[in-house]
């Protein structure tokens, strides 16, 4: 897969409506995925979206989740850039570099997913997740 550098959006439990609805706007495959087929312990998140990804016929990626366990969303936050793709691609130095002076809010290492993840905001304020998929 090539790099694709694309939104990522915030939901305090309308993930899966809003995702929804991006789809009837857009069209395409959507594709989502609870906290509780992740192995979350809590009833009151299991059904919860963790990561919700749509494809659109334009080649656009829209992808979201309801916010984690413990975290809640801010209109004006609620979106991150969202970078993603395989090892060899150059996301590991990107990740280095972005990480400079930034506040680690999810260090980057081996996720359940079996992907290697982080999440920061960087020193200007921006918040970034970077995923190299795992080979």
């Amino acid at each position: 897969m090539a790099s694709r550098l694309n939104p990522y959006l915030s939901f305090d439990g309308t993930a899966r409506e809003a995702l929804d609805y991006y789809r009837s706007v857009f069209g395409g495959d959507l594709t989502m995925n609870t906290y509780g087929e992740f192995g979350a312990p809590d009833p009151a998140t299991a059904d919860r979206i963790m990561h919700g990804r749509l494809e659109t016929p334009q080649g656009y990626t829209i992808m979201g989740a309801d916010a984690p366990p413990g975290s809640t969303t801010t209109p004006g936050n609620n979106i991150v850039c969202s970078l993603s793709g395989d090892t060899g691609e150059g996301l590991e130095a990107i990740w280095s570099k972005l990480a400079d002076g930034a506040d680690i809010e999810v260090p980057f290492e081996k996720q359940m997913w079996g992907d290697t993840f982080g999440q920061l905001k960087d020193r200007y304020g921006i918040h970034w997740m970077v995923n190299v998929t795992a080979q």
